[in-house]
């Protein structure tokens, strides 16, 4: 388990650095739900309390992680907010994931957070869903695969949302690339991410607007949502950062399809 989070922390460094599309805007005018769209609300965590429930997360990857450290001095719970730091702590940088594997793992659905993104380039707030199986193979219907619902790069903007999903983690590894999204004021309070998961299909969405589909890479396998502040693999690139830092997480959502 240990190898394949080296992997992981590795591979999310070099996505980072891939070349993005260029940005755009909703698809349409149109604002959707999760209800509008057929779901119900089957899991949930809204932060109450000061820690974490150790029933839906635990803190993730404790130790090194590229040029900082995952640490739960980095990880806060309070006045109804998940709070996920960069920040420094003498001459060490620490760093903040949290996640639901082994606790909380899904196939399909609607996937949402509301939350105010970090402040400051180089470091990234991202919300996620991986696969146990991601190294394994590279049919991603069998052994599944990075889905990134967001990941906030201040560097290409402060109304940029990036969204991407890779898999066949390996020498062949492959990568819809980068998705921009470009909606004024997304850096500024509390907004919602989304992503609709169906056996055909990724749909990304911010505060209900849609953005993207995606036919490829998709995965037929349970997997478990990540939150996360990552930071880049040179120390020149958080030259800009102010720290600490902090994503903040109001609360996440999992909807499932309405039988009917």
């Amino acid at each position: 388990m240990k190898q394949l989070f080296s992997v992981i922390a590795a591979l999310m460094i070099v996505h980072a650095s891939i070349a993005q599309r260029p940005a755009q805007g909703p698809l349409s005018n149109e604002r959707y739900t999760p209800k509008k769209l057929g779901y119900k609300l089957v899991w949930k965590d809204d932060f109450k309390g000061n820690k974490l429930d150790p029933a839906k997360w635990a803190v993730r990857g404790v130790g090194p992680r590229g040029m900082a450290y995952v640490s739960e001095e980095a990880v806060k719970v309070e006045n109804g907010y998940l709070k996920l730091y960069a920040m420094k702590k003498g001459d060490s940088l620490l760093s903040s994931a949290v996640g639901t594997q082994g606790l909380f793992m899904s196939k399909y659905g609607y996937y949402e957070c509301r939350a105010q993104l970090q402040k400051s380039p180089g470091v990234w707030a991202a919300f996620w869903i991986q696969s146990t199986e991601i190294a394994k193979g590279e049919d991603p219907g069998v052994y599944g695969a990075e889905i990134d619902i967001f990941e906030f790069f201040k560097k290409l903007g402060p109304d940029i949302v990036s969204h991407n999903v890779h898999w066949a983690y390996g020498p062949h590894q492959q990568t819809t690339r980068g998705m921009q999204s470009y909606l004024k004021g997304v850096s500024e309070g509390f907004h919602t991410f989304g992503l609709e998961w169906t056996q055909e299909k990724y749909v990304f969405y911010i505060d209900g607007y849609k953005f993207y589909e995606v036919t490829k890479g998709i995965s037929h396998i349970e997997e478990y949502m990540i939150l996360s502040m990552e930071y880049p693999s040179k120390p020149e690139e958080i030259r800009h950062t102010v720290f600490p830092d902090v994503f903040i997480v109001d609360y996440v959502r999992v909807y499932r399809k309405k039988r009917k």
